[in-house]
């Protein structure tokens, strides 16, 4: 068991570093490929081509990020069938559905015009550059969608049926997976969270430009577009920040608590804006949860089920139970889920042997608790709970930087219109240091949405350790370490050509 504890741990590090490694090259592709398409229509529209020579310059560190972040990507893909085979054997007919439309339709399509974009410019006429580079754009965020439906499904698994003769779940309904409404909120929000990130990269490049004094015109018309499309799609990650939240109360509220560090549920319950976590706080005692907090009167009850008087459930209430609400306890979910697994296992050993009567018997038992069967793998009621305080602390700074980022686009864009973006350099600079603070959010973002839904591969389902492969923990340690120095290699080189290319600048370009 230990021996399967440690595969288990090292195999989530794993992944946990191809994720998050990925994510930072994934955010500004997505972003940035609709800001070039619509310097590029500016472009095509006016004829002027000093539009001509932006669009090439934000395209060629825009070549650079996506050759990068498709290397990672192929990895993490691959790691599925490496180190858990498991997980694939059990929903892969289900996940890797949307996957391989994702390569089929949307990653050909993307890369296939990428080769026109990025090469065509004198090869093929304006307009069809123009379709080209839309193209691209549309691409790469249909590829988004199609792997963040196969994740939304991971977060509130629908449209399947498990198999107890092959024990797999199997998709029964195509398109409610397809139409998750999880699945769509995370796309929502995750892909917007992208533009903002690549028009804070924009913004902050341009920045350099003016406090160097040095291709000013380039950089201020630059700033206009990123700005503007950065304070409308910030505003738009906010309304879908909303939909996203009331999609984890309804379907993983352990996931808000932890968000919240709400131990005792509670009506009318508020939004911690600020706060401190205890960390001597246990689940089931009386200790406070936090050594201070600033609160939002009522905010979170509205934001979660959009009424301020609704109940939002505790880490207490989920663990514990609470009957007055109809919530039943970790422990009997784990109870019910070993009879499931019992009697899963006697339906196959009955059905083997022959005995009829014994499988029927079996199956009906297995079906009455087969809800619950992923929790018959766990040990500890007390297992059901995230890491409260890393769910707590990423979804703070994510909401806080969040916001930040809507007020500097504001404020750039004002200062932009009123020519008054040079004499304040204090917020150039501001702009230049917000850009790591834009990956700082997104890698959050991931942290509560994965690290939240933990100890589930797939929620209430099927628990991490039972998704992995049987292998060597050695082996995965040994990649692990391998992957380690490849990604940061891989990050250093980004980082370094696209500082050269920067330093260049783009007449020179």
């Amino acid at each position: 068991m230990e021996h399967v504890d440690v595969l288990t741990d090292w195999s989530r590090a794993q992944f946990a570093l191809t994720a998050l490694y990925h994510w930072l090259f994934v955010p500004l592709t997505l972003g940035l490929t609709f800001i070039v398409a619509i310097m590029e229509t500016i472009y095509v529209k006016t004829g002027d081509v000093w539009w001509k020579n932006t669009t090439k310059f934000w395209m060629g560190l825009l070549a650079i990020n996506f050759a990068i972040g498709l290397a990672t990507g192929i990895i993490m893909e691959f790691e599925f069938g490496t180190n858990w085979s498991n997980y694939s054997w059990i929903v892969g007919d289900i996940f890797g559905a949307p996957l391989a439309i994702e390569g089929i339709m949307a990653f050909f399509m993307e890369s296939t015009f990428f080769a026109v974009m990025f090469f065509g410019w004198d090869k093929v006429s304006k307009r069809v550059h123009l379709l080209s580079t839309w193209l691209v754009a549309i691409g790469s965020n249909l590829s988004a969608l199609w792997i963040l439906v196969a994740n939304g499904w991971m977060q509130h698994p629908v449209g399947m049926k498990f198999n107890p003769d092959t024990a797999r779940n199997e998709m029964v309904d195509f398109w409610e997976v397809i139409f998750n409404p999880n699945a769509y909120s995370k796309f929502l929000h995750t892909v917007s969270s992208g533009y903002v990130l690549a028009s804070l990269f924009v913004i902050g490049v341009s920045s350099w430009y003016i406090l160097k004094r040095r291709e000013v015109k380039f950089a201020k018309r630059s700033i206009v577009v990123a700005a503007s499309f950065g304070l409308m799609t910030s505003l738009f990650m906010l309304a879908t920040g909303d939909e996203s939240a009331h999609r984890v109360a309804l379907n993983q509220p352990m996931k808000l608590a932890a968000m919240e560090g709400i131990y005792k549920g509670k009506d009318h319950a508020g939004i911690v804006a600020i706060g401190l976590l205890n960390h001597e706080k246990e689940i089931g005692d009386e200790q406070e949860t936090f050594l201070f907090e600033f609160e939002i009167p009522y905010a979170l009850s509205f934001l979660g089920y959009h009424q301020v008087d609704a109940f939002v459930p505790g880490i207490d209430d989920l663990v514990f139970g609470n009957e007055k609400l109809g919530i039943m306890s970790a422990a009997e979910k784990i109870e019910r889920g070993k009879i499931a697994v019992e009697a899963l296992a006697t339906y196959k050993e009955a059905k083997k042997a022959g005995d009829m009567a014994l499988a029927e018997e079996a199956r009906k038992k297995f079906e009455a608790n087969s809800d619950y069967l992923g929790y018959g793998y766990l040990k500890d009621p007390k297992d059901v709970v995230p890491n409260v305080p890393m769910t707590f602390y990423a979804f703070h700074i994510m909401v806080g930087l969040g916001t930040l980022f809507i007020a500097l686009f504001f404020i750039i864009l004002y200062s932009t219109m009123t020519n008054e973006l040079e004499k304040r350099r204090w917020l150039l600079w501001a702009a230049i240091f917000t850009v790591p603070l834009g990956y700082v959010a997104q890698e959050a973002g991931w942290i509560v949405a994965e690290v939240g839904r933990q100890p589930w591969a797939i929620q209430d389902m099927l628990p991490v350790g039972m998704a992995t492969s049987n292998m060597a923990s050695t082996n995965v340690m040994i990649t692990f370490w391998m992957f380690a120095i490849l990604f940061t290699a891989l990050l250093i080189a980004e980082v370094k050509i696209m500082a050269k290319q920067i330093k260049i600048g783009p007449e020179e370009h």
